[in-house]
């Protein structure tokens, strides 16, 4: 059994880590850290994970590391930079904060407005896209898991970038995402009373921070700069992402490219053109859904995602990853029947 550290384990990502490797027959939990909640047992944080043998939570400071094989860190941007960079060396490492998405440093503090202040793991973290950095995560030693927005896109967006079947001076993306990829802090306007019954956009205009890792991804692609317009909404759901992409190019064509480039992954899954994904019917699992629908304008299309931005987009993503760093199938403990109703 491979023993496992996490690090932020009272956030949401944290408790869905402790969901999956729960039931993973290669991973045991040996150490659970949280500054907020230490001394406390996970029944007093989350109750419904009670039935669980798990450690209490103590703080990261008094944390062994000396005989943990993989370290999960679900920590805020920039706290986890600060700790991951005082951890042993011989530690593999996946990181789910936006510490080390970016390569760039200036483009991390254009983005998050801080300066980084671990560079030498920025520069050998790799960015944890499974399906598309599959044999490098399988090497690293630190693997930054990607934003949930930035994920849902890119699984839309990049097989047509790479093939260049899509014009990419003309994409719009318009994307859904539930409460929880807000984190679980208290925040006004995720009461309950500001937030059911409504929909916003917020972080219009492009300056969302994901937009780094589009420009990011996307222009390395193309080989120039690819600029997407991306307005995210906050809708009053637990779970879930729905991202619509709007683009120039052939419906047939499209589905096509798509239909290929997933056929063998085991989570992506395309449906047939003009079938449309649901949250729900990928709530809970490690499953993104993508439908294609011919636009009434000639060449034009719209493509739709579907994942759970817990699991696929965060927290399933990387026990994937660390499937992979520790030389165990990737589909071991991840094979989750999405929750209906």
């Amino acid at each position: 059994m491979y023993k496992i550290a996490i690090l932020g384990a009272s956030g949401y990502t944290g408790a869905e880590l402790i969901r999956i490797i729960s039931n993973h027959p290669e991973m045991e939990i040996t150490v659970l850290a949280a500054h907020s909640k230490a001394g406390l047992g996970m029944e007093k944080v989350f109750p419904h994970l009670r039935s669980l043998k798990l450690p209490s939570l103590i703080k990261i400071e008094n944390v062994d590391f000396s005989d943990i094989d993989l370290c999960f860190c679900a920590l805020p941007h920039k706290t986890s930079q600060e700790v991951i960079k005082v951890i042993p060396k011989h530690l593999k490492i996946i990181d789910l904060s936006a510490d080390f998405r970016l390569q760039n440093a200036s483009e991390y503090e254009k983005w998050y407005g801080t300066v980084h202040e671990a560079l030498e793991i920025q520069e050998e973290a790799v960015y944890g896209l499974t399906e598309f950095y599959r044999e490098e995560i399988s090497k690293a030693r630190v693997v930054a898991g990607t934003g949930c927005n930035a994920a849902t896109g890119q699984y839309i967006l990049r097989p047509l970038v790479e093939k260049g079947v899509i014009d990419v001076e003309n994409i719009i993306l318009d994307l859904k995402c539930a409460v929880s990829g807000a984190g679980r802090s208290l925040k006004e306007n995720l009461l309950h009373s500001e937030l059911s019954e409504s929909t916003n956009a917020y972080a219009v205009g492009g300056i969302h921070r994901h937009i780094g890792e589009f420009d990011q991804e996307l222009s390395k692609l193309a080989g120039k700069p690819v600029n997407i317009q991306f307005t995210p909404h906050l809708i009053p759901a637990n779970r879930g992402i729905l991202a619509t992409a709007y683009v120039v190019g052939d419906p047939n064509l499209v589905v096509k490219i798509l239909t290929q480039r997933y056929e063998n992954e085991s989570f992506i899954h395309v449906l047939p053109l003009g079938e449309t994904p649901s949250t729900h019917h990928v709530r809970g699992s490690n499953e993104c859904h993508i439908g294609v629908v011919s636009d009434r304008i000639e060449n034009r299309c719209i493509i739709i995602a579907a994942l759970d931005n817990l699991t696929k987009g965060s927290s399933g993503q990387a026990v994937q990853n660390a499937n992979l760093m520790l030389g165990i199938d990737e589909t071991v403990g991840l094979n989750l029947i999405p929750l209906f109703p």
